[in-house]
């Protein structure tokens, strides 16, 4: 996935409340009970069946680095997905969603008004429904491209627009991320 989505995901592994695992061992036992078996887990993780029921029996304690990354990544997609789904119909249903970017923002506006992209650095809490328009967006498989203008729909009607309370035939354009955070 792109920035954005990697961003989102990020922001979703943040709303557990317990840690994962620690021990390659503790996480491999994990996604045996996950994935109900050892072979599925070998397939997901690209090892053999015989190397994850050793790392579960703690025959072996230290795996390399790119292994030690998958598990952790499989793991942390999977802990607690109850935790995650409340915070997240929590954040589009009430609290919203907080981005923070630094990106190149450019404006179509009214003759007379400097249109030329500059970069700026913002931290905008988004209402709720723009939350669950980018939930929506994902779960439906979206591209990097349209979270981007969910993102940008929403900092255009919330930051520069002032609520509707200004610059009525503002348009913005969100690009040049340098980078983003998402936060709920």
């Amino acid at each position: 996935m792109g920035i954005l989505g990697d961003s989102l995901d990020k922001a979703t592994a943040g709303t557990a409340t317990r840690p994962i695992p620690k021990s390659a061992g503790a996480q491999m036992r994990f996604l045996v009970k996950q994935y109900k078996g050892t072979r599925a887990v070998a397939e997901l993780l690209g090892i053999s069946q015989r190397t994850v029921e050793r790392y579960v029996k703690d025959q072996f304690k230290k795996p390399h680095a790119d292994l030690a990354a998958r598990l952790a990544d499989q793991v942390r997609i999977r802990w607690q997905p109850r935790v995650k789904e409340k915070a997240k119909k929590q954040a589009a249903t009430s609290t919203g969603i907080v981005v923070e970017t630094r990106a190149r923002f450019g404006f179509t506006a009214a003759p007379g008004s400097t249109d030329d992209g500059r970069i700026r650095l913002i931290t905008q809490h988004l209402p709720p429904e723009y939350a669950a328009r980018l939930f929506d967006a994902r779960a439906a498989g979206a591209t990097d491209q349209q979270l981007q203008a969910v993102i940008s729909e929403g900092l255009q009607e919330q930051y520069f627009k002032d609520r509707g309370r200004r610059a009525e035939g503002l348009v913005v354009e969100f690009t040049d991320i340098d980078y983003v955070e998402l936060d709920y």
